[in-house]
Order: C-alpha cells, then sequence, then structure tokens
C-alpha cells in the first residue's frame, strides 16, 4: 500500500473524467505529476503540483486552475476534509478521520508486506571481490555492507537477487602471494630470515597461514618454491578466502556465488567474448591516440586489438591486449561479464572501490555490447571511509601488514553499528567514521537512537501485556490524533515511497536516514509525557487511547521492516 501511488490515481483519474469543463487539451499524460508529503509548515497529509503543471501546458493561470481542480475534488471525492491552493498552485490535501482510518487499517492488515512494491526481477549484485591474498580492510567494509543491503532491499520488493563475489585468483599476485607463503613457512621450518621485499605480503596473517599449511601437509619438506607452486596456490588461496569469508560473515554477510579468474581463463572465456564483439564488428586491430599527458615524442605507435567502445558511450576506444600479447585487465573483464549475461540476468550492478571511478565507462560499454542493449549494468562507487577517535584520525593496530583489517574494526565496534553508520550517507561521498560518536548512547549516535526507539515500544507492550498483532478497532467518532501523533502518521505513510526510491535509484543510504527521522518523532513523543500527564501513552496500566497504540504499531513495523533490510538487530531491552 502506497497512500501517495493510491491518492494519485484518484486525483488524475478525475481529471481525465472532467478534462473537458476544466477546459484542458492537453494532459501530458500527467507526466511530472506527483502527490508526496508536503512541507512541515503546512499542517496538511498530502501535496499535489498537478494544478501548476497542466496549467502551464494548458496556458492557464496555475492558481486558477488549481481553484477549479480543488472545486472538484471536494465535490467528488470523499477523502479529504480540507483542500486549500499554496505558493503558485500546490494543492494541499487533508485526509479526513474516516480515510485516515482506513489508511491505517490497511497496514494493520498487511503489516508483512507494507511498502513493498512486488517487481519480480532478476538481479546480479558483484560486492566486495576483494584480492584474495589476505583478511579484508575497513575500505572493503563499506562495499560490502552497501552491497548486501543493496540485495536485502531489492529481494524485500520480492526480486531475485544473487550476491556474487569475483576471486582475483590468477596472475603474478597470485604467485608473489604464494612466495611470501612459502618464506615464511621456511621461517617457521627453518629459521630463515623472512626479508620483505617490494613484491612480497608481510602482514603476520601469512604466518599463519604457514602454520596452517604446514599442519596439513606434514611429509612436505618446502625445499623448492617451484616444484610445490601448485600446492602453495591452492592452499594459501584457500585460507585467505576462508579468512575473507569469516570476515564478511563477522559483518553478517554471506554471498552466494564465488567466482573464479582461474577458471575464466581456463575455459577460455575472453576467447568467446572478443569472438562474439568480433561478429558485431565491435573490436577490430588498429591504433590508439596517446593517453591523456603523453606527448608524441614519448608515445610509440602499435597495432593492437580494440573494442570500439565509444559506440556505446566511452570517452575512448579501449585496447584488449597488452605489448607481449597477453589479455589485458579489461580483457579478462568482458570476459566475466559474458559469463554473467549469459546466466540471464535482467540488471548486473558491481560495487566499485572509489579507484575505480574511471573504469565504470569502458565496462558498461562492453555489457552493452554484448548484450545487445538488453542487459543493464550499474556500477556504484563507494568512496573512503576515515576514521577518527578524540576528534583526531584513529591508526588501529596493522597485524594485517599496510592495512587495517575489518577484524580490528569489529573489536572496536560491534556489527550493527558498522552497518548502519556505513550506509548512513551516500555511497559516491565519502565516510567519517567516529568511533566516539558510534560508542554514545545519544541522539547522535543514530543506530542506538533508531535501536533505543524499539526498545522504548517494547516496553510499552510488556506494560500493556500486549502483542503487536493484536486486532485494533478505532471509533470513527471518537477518533482523534494529536500533534505528536499526527507527525508519526504522516512519517509512517513515507515508509512505501523511501523503499520505492531506494530501490530505484540503488540507494539503500535512504532507508538508515528515514528511520532515524521516525525514531525522533518518537523519542519526542514520548519525551513529553515525561514533561506532560496528557500525553502519556498508559493510564493505570491501560492504553489511553486505541488511536495512539495503533500509530505506535505501525512505527514498530516500520522499524522492524527498515533494520531487517539494513540487517541490524532490535535489542526489546537497552
Amino acid at each position: 500500500m502506497n497512500i501517495f501511488e493510491e491518492y494519485i490515481k484518484k486525483i488524475t483519474d478525475l481529471i481525465s473524467k472532467n478534462k473537458q469543463s476544466l477546459n484542458l487539451d492537453n494532459l501530458n499524460n500527467f507526466k511530472g505529476v506527483v502527490v508526496e508529503s508536503p512541507p512541515a509548515e503546512f499542517n496538511f497529509d498530502l501535496s499535489c503540483n498537478v494544478g501548476l503543471l497542466l496549467g502551464k501546458i494548458n496556458k492557464i493561470n496555475p492558481i486558477e486552475l488549481s481553484n477549479r481542480i480543488k472545486d472538484l475534488i471536494i465535490k467528488e471525492l470523499k477523502d479529504f476534509e480540507k483542500v486549500e491552493i499554496a505558493g503558485p498552485g500546490f494543492l494541499n490535501l487533508k485526509l479526513t478521520k474516516r480515510s485516515l482510518i482506513l489508511n491505517i487499517n490497511q497496514i494493520l492488515k498487511n503489516k508483512e508486506s507494507f511498502g513493498k512494491k512486488i517487481s519480480n526481477n532478476s538481479y546480479n549484485i558483484e560486492f566486495v571481490s576483494a584480492n584474495p591474498t589476505g583478511p579484508m580492510h575497513v575500505g572493503h567494509c563499506r562495499g560490502a555492507i552497501y552491497g548486501d543491503v543493496l540485495a536485502n532491499l531489492l529481494k524485500f520488493n520480492g526480486n531475485k537477487v544473487v550476491k556474487e563475489y569475483y576471486i582475483n585468483d590468477y596472475g603474478n599476485q597470485i604467485k608473489n602471494f604464494a612466495k611470501s607463503v612459502f618464506l615464511r613457512i621456511r621461517e617457521i621450518k627453518y629459521n630463515e630470515k623472512f626479508i620483505p621485499k617490494e613484491d612480497l605480503y608481510p602482514g603476520e596473517y601469512i604466518i599463519d597461514i604457514g602454520k596452517k599449511i604446514i599442519e596439513s601437509n606434514k611429509n612436505e619438506k618446502f625445499d623448492s618454491f617451484d616444484e610445490t607452486l601448485q600446492l602453495l596456490k591452492t592452499e594459501s588461496l584457500r585460507h585467505s578466502m576462508n579468512l575473507i569469508k569469516s570476515d564478511l560473515k563477522e559483518l553478517g554477510i554471506e554471498h552466494d556465488y564465488f567466482f573464479s579468474e582461474t577458471d575464466l581463463i581456463e575455459k577460455k572465456l575472453v576467447d568467446k567474448a572478443i569472438n562474439q564483439l568480433k561478429k558485431n564488428n565491435y573490436v577490430q586491430e588498429g591504433f590508439l591516440e596517446p593517453p591523456k599527458g603523453e606527448t608524441d615524442k614519448n608515445w610509440k605507435k602499435t597495432k593492437k586489438l580494440i573494442f570500439k567502445s565509444t559506440l556505446f558511450g566511452d570517452d575512448t576506444d579501449r585496447a584488449m591486449k597488452k605489448s607481449d600479447g597477453t589479455w589485458t585487465y579489461f580483457a579478462n573483464d568482458v570476459g566475466y561479464h559474458m559469463d554473467k549475461i549469459s546466466r540471464n540476468y535482467k540488471y548486473l550492478i558491481n560495487v566499485l572501490g572509489a579507484d575505480h571511478t574511471g573504469y565504470t565507462k569502458r565496462i558498461t560499454a562492453a555489457v552493452n555490447a554484448l548484450s545487445d542493449n538488453k542487459v543493464k549494468l550499474d556500477c556504484k562507487v563507494c568512496q573512503l571511509v576515515k576514521l577518527y577517535k578524540n576528534g583526531k584520525p584513529f591508526k588501529m593496530s596493522k597485524r594485517a601488514g599496510d592495512f587495517i583489517s575489518a577484524k580490528d574494526l569489529l573489536k572496536e565496534v560491534n556489527k550493527d553499528s558498522i552497518r548502519f553508520m556505513m550506509l548512513n550517507r551516500s555511497n559516491d561521498v565519502e565516510i567519517d567514521f567516529d568511533f566516539d560518536k558510534v560508542l554514545e548512547k545519544s541522539k547522535d549516535n543514530p543506530v542506538f537512537y533508531v535501536q533505543y526507539s524499539f526498545a522504548r515500544i517494547s516496553s510499552i507492550f510488556r506494560t500493556l501485556k500486549k502483542d503487536i498483532n493484536e486486532k485494533i478497532n478505532l471509533d470513527l467518532e471518537n477518533f482523534f490524533l494529536n500533534e505528536n501523533e499526527t507527525k508519526l502518521l504522516r512519517k509512517v505513510f513515507e515508509w512505501p515511497k523511501i523503499v520505492e526510491i531506494a530501490s530505484n535509484k540503488y540507494e539503500p543510504h535512504k532507508i538508515p536516514y528515514y528511520l532515524y527521522e521516525l525514531a525522533t518523532l518518537f523519542h519526542s513523543y514520548w519525551s513529553k509525557g515525561n514533561k506532560n500527564e496528557n500525553f502519556k501513552f498508559i493510564e493505570d496500566g491501560k492504553i489511553k487511547k486505541e488511536e495512539t497504540l495503533a500509530i505506535i504499531i505501525l512505527v514498530t513495523v516500520v522499524i522492524q521492516r527498515g533494520m531487517e533490510i539494513l540487517g541490524v538487530s532490535l535489542p526489546d531491552r537497552m
């Protein structure tokens, strides 16, 4: 149930039926017409811009047209007790008591589905995909949580979602990783000093991996790196991925599918993708322009295999092979995305780190070329996370080597706080993660404030010895909402619209932001009851008004649905 959609249909249907009497020649299919919440200073439930837009299109004074529409609404629709014109022609509408009761009862009847807009599409969300050469670091956490919550949000609306992890387990970095483990094993078994070098991994976790490999391969002497390379690769990757999966699990994240780059190479998926592009004349031998900043004098013009990505909106065409004849990283990615396309997803979403901003156009172009524009790829870049404590940049232990691990972060702050706070701002802006604020038990800590609102509501139900699913009877004659209850109800009405926008725009940060606003309204109402007996919910162990209980239940339903999407717990006592 979406109250905004319901009333925009009623209003536009009414205008369509009375188009002639309103002197409207062009309805423009009501493009751009919305029903939404009016600004707080207007004490109305809904606002509509239909008179403003249709007035301009039909060259009628918008205020004059809005007044005609207002008279029509009052005459034909029994949903509103008051309609006023505001500003340049907005219609502000206040629902009757009967309409409010009907809408409240509709939500109470469909608690589980409130806010859902079933779309039943198929999505593949690839996120984290950290190099399998060690544990996750703080920088991975934001993208991991963003991808997981986006998946939850899309699933909430009935979509089929696969959460995927691309294991970059091929190439020199994996050989260097295995070499690092080998040298640590030599250090452990034979006291050979490990000397850090540029291509090696120095973190202490390498020692732990080395010990585990020694334990499970007791008869192996590890005399030669080349002779044990395959064993070292397999075992090192297995233990490293176990570390990553363990970190993700502690954050409440489990992927559905893991795709190996080694499989990509062995199954020759890159060759298949290039051949398909060649058939459509999207790949050819040619020359590229010098990179920006490179002078013609220093640039050596060589013939290369080139993907014509400019045909699909990219800034420049892209090389598919390196000068030594091996595939570029981009070519491998093209092969990987062809495999995703072959799995029949309607939408692909890649969650990328801050350093991948310039990569999105080329891979989007490749997906469009490979799918004949039938599969839509969206790349969402998650910006950096900056840690602060006592007002200063915070450096935790670096057991992992040259970065701060996710496990270190989890020792400082619980999973709930990390998940909520990593989503508290849009993915395309940096986040300042303040440990002091996250550990506070105050309004300045959003996750605490939302959880505390639920704990307070739970205490109300305990006092009343009632269940959230008990039937509520609202009496039209005695129905009355005070100012606080009206504000809460209007905010609850916004929930389906928030879910829709967050889903359509891939902006899960709108959920915690909305929940914090809702919790703030509830706490404000609760505080008034501590100062004024008239605002107390309970009297002599009983609820004062059934409509108050109804509003509290609606708030509970929305907080539960919202926190389920975020993957954040709701303790009933704090």
